[in-house]
């Protein structure tokens, strides 16, 4: 019987459908969506020619929301050999505000994303501590939590301009950096539960993927504002960001930020591992590399006007982008549309919040001619943001790969007269 009253309820639905259908008109009430496909993330669904003609697709009794079919945003993947060890990047050109969605964070790993089940996951602390502790998921979310709005940003972000302008589009010049809200615990809570010994200046986190990536951290720095994470945005971290659990590292490449996190080891000195001895250092022209470059250091880019896009005429257009610093608050952003002759103060858009990305805006009447665009960013340290020749006087580009890692430089689009923006080099 239950089976029956289904069938004949969506038949009723079916009846009213094509009812409603019918008195819109000859011309036809509904037209094919423009998309054959829906793009990741969001369902297909007809697209009436007048809305409130018909009724709307009926809410599901259990969901997990979706976005519109009309938004398209996605990361893309650098094509590296392999798609274990790769990334993919954030489309900040599409973005509102300052926070990445979900979705929409970038990713790197090392060793594919790991499927763990937080029900058998645990995180050993042990080493120079008073008594080693092992806790499960459930043991963690049981201390006061704390939440957090912070960027993350990997090293490599922009490796591929050095020398030369490279990639088209500003998701894969800057892409690999993203804003969420995070939430979690306080990692000096879990580190007082187990007791630090005296003498202890480092501890090294492990992460549970195939890649088991390990990084060191300075002591002072796990208890100054470090914190493990198993929520975003309001939800459980996504698998490809560590869930069930992340170690979270303000303001320090992205690298160290180790994702799913399962042990804590503390000692009195760096543990020197791969990642911080041939890999993530900076390389110098005398052939040596400077180790635990942590903090990212302030940076801006502009995301509109910014490459593969066009200018729809000359007249009024908006510039606008995101600034962020690993030492702190940014104070202020200025753009130049002429190459970094002239410079004007871009207004900050709120929040303003330290370690975050933070948007910035300014009014720009286009003249049609040719234009350079470049903005410049300042943090509460007063640190400036470098330019690209700056960077390069003192890291160089020699050696067996040249640099690689935190390039921070002024990027510059260049408008053509007739709109179309393209990444150049200009210094």
């Amino acid at each position: 019987m239950a089976k029956t009253r289904n069938t004949d309820t969506r038949a009723d639905r079916r009846r009213f459908v094509l009812r409603s259908m019918a008195t819109v008109g000859a011309s036809g009430a509904w037209m094919r969506s423009a998309f054959a496909q829906a793009p990741p993330g969001a369902p297909v669904h007809e697209v009436p020619a007048d809305a409130s003609k018909v009724q709307g697709y009926p809410l599901a009794d259990e969901s997990y929301g979706t976005r519109s079919q009309f938004e398209t945003e996605v990361r893309k993947r650098f094509k590296t050999a392999t798609a274990q060890s790769s990334w993919t990047m954030t489309p900040l050109e599409k973005g509102c505000g300052i926070i990445t969605p979900s979705g929409l964070h970038f990713e790197r790993s090392h060793g594919g994303t790991a499927v763990i089940d937080p029900a058998k996951h645990s995180l050993y602390v042990h080493g120079m501590v008073r008594e080693a502790k092992k806790f499960s998921m459930a043991h963690l979310r049981r201390f006061p939590p704390m939440s957090r709005i912070m960027f993350l940003e990997c090293s490599g972000n922009g490796l591929t301009e050095w020398s030369k302008p490279t990639m088209p589009t500003v998701q894969f010049t800057h892409g690999l950096t993203s804003a969420s809200e995070w939430t979690g615990v306080p990692l000096a809570t879990i580190l007082n539960e187990a007791g630090v010994r005296p003498g202890a200046k480092w501890l090294l986190a492990e992460g549970g993927d195939a890649a088991a990536m390990t990084r060191s951290i300075p002591l002072a720095k796990a208890l100054k504002d470090c914190f493990l994470a198993y929520g975003q945005n309001g939800e459980a971290i996504r698998p490809e960001q560590g869930y069930p659990l992340r170690l979270m590292v303000p303001g320090y490449e992205g690298n160290i930020n180790i994702k799913w996190l399962r042990r804590i080891e503390v000692s009195d000195s760096p543990f020197m591992t791969r990642e911080e001895t041939s890999k993530y250092t900076d390389l110098f022209p005398s052939g040596k590399a400077v180790q635990f470059s942590f903090e990212m250091e302030a940076k801006s880019v502009i995301t509109s006007p910014s490459g593969e896009m066009t200018l729809e005429g000359a007249g009024f257009h908006e510039i606008t982008g995101l600034a962020w610093s690993g030492r702190g608050t940014i104070r202020r952003v200025d753009v130049s549309v002429d190459g970094g002759r002239t410079w004007r103060q871009a207004a900050l858009q709120g929040p303003i919040l330290p370690i975050c990305h933070t948007r910035f805006r300014l009014p720009w009447q286009w003249d049609g001619k040719e234009a350079i665009l470049q903005s410049r960013c300042i943090d509460d340290t007063g640190y400036v943001q470098p330019t690209l020749g700056q960077l390069i006087a003192v890291r160089g580009l020699d050696g067996p790969l040249g640099s690689i890692y935190h390039l921070n430089a002024i990027q510059s689009w260049h408008v053509a007269t007739d709109g179309k923006v393209t990444n150049v080099h200009h210094y």
